[in-house]
């Protein structure tokens, strides 16, 4: 990857992992534009972006809303020239619990955020991605990407679809020289599992910030999330991914053997399929024409 004096948006940028992909690109030479819906998180991370040596500039921002992003595109290009890079990063951990326990207000506060924010990212970047000549794209996915969470339901939905989606945008992009990769990692010692603290200052929320009620300390999701992986460790890994054009970044290899079950659960569904007297005779057929080969 070209990095030097090219520029990168990330949304949710001031902090986390956000944060920890500013700071390695920003290393590695690009100018880095960061959103946050938090000012006083953005103000934090562009002074620490800012004593590294690192070109940034930010503002508060709310992926949900489309003029926001028209506003952080605008920055980018009218501060650095062009936009060649996107990461979009932002998004909340829903309310984890039974389904039967979560309104469709939680559902649509998730799939807001996780999933539409990331729809109009791409919307508002990638003509411009386009227009500097190609670049990239990191959609922050998740493991639960790759393997559904019980009890996860709204965060599972949107991060599965944030990766079918890069899957989807990496074919399409790829004539345009824009590599497109879902970074889907495990837990990562950020405060997702506080999404709640921000839910306050978007979506029509009137409870106030202070009326929140967050997760116990002691709970086995905030345990879980808080001995997380370094985010430091994501930053560093997106770069090596990026340097080999991967399309799934993966930073738990520990994983792997979860993941499999899955796809070894999926072929053996086709295998069925196969030998079904009702379909198994369309295994002889070409593929439709929308699939990639």
């Amino acid at each position: 990857m070209d990095y030097v004096g090219r520029t990168v948006l990330i949304s949710g940028g001031a902090e986390g992992i956000g944060f920890a992909i500013a700071k390695a690109l920003g290393l590695e030479g690009m100018n880095v534009v960061i959103g946050d819906i938090n000012s006083d998180s953005l103000n934090a991370a562009l002074a620490k972006l800012r004593s590294a040596g690192i070109n940034s500039v930010g503002l508060t921002m709310d992926v949900v809303k489309a003029d926001d992003w028209q506003r952080a595109v605008a920055l980018a290009t009218e501060h650095f020239g062009a936009l060649h890079a996107l990461i979009n990063n932002a998004g909340v951990g829903g309310k984890p619990g039974p389904i039967e326990n979560n309104t469709l207000a939680d559902w649509q506060w998730c799939i807001d955020v996780n999933l539409l924010g990331v729809v109009q990212g791409m919307q508002a970047a990638v003509p411009h991605i386009k227009q500097a000549g190609g670049g990239f794209v990191v959609n922050v996915a998740s493991m639960a990407g790759m393997i559904g969470v019980p009890y996860g339901g709204e965060y599972t939905a949107t991060k599965l679809a944030v990766a079918g989606l890069s899957e989807a945008w990496a074919v399409e992009l790829n004539p345009f020289n824009i590599h497109v990769a879902a970074l889907c990692p495990a837990f990562v010692s950020t405060r997702i599992h506080l999404s709640e603290r921000n839910r306050a200052l978007t979506h029509g929320q009137t409870t106030k910030a202070e009326e929140v009620e967050l997760p116990d300390p002691e709970s086995v999701m905030s345990q879980v999330v808080t001995n997380g992986i370094d985010p430091n460790l994501v930053g560093q890994r997106v770069i090596e991914a990026l340097n080999d054009k991967e399309l799934y970044i993966f930073t738990h290899p520990n994983y792997r053997q979860a993941v499999q079950k899955r796809y070894a659960a999926i072929d053996a569904a086709f295998e069925r399929a196969e030998s079904s007297a009702i379909v198994g005779h369309l295994r002889d057929q070409a593929v439709d024409a929308f699939v990639p080969q």
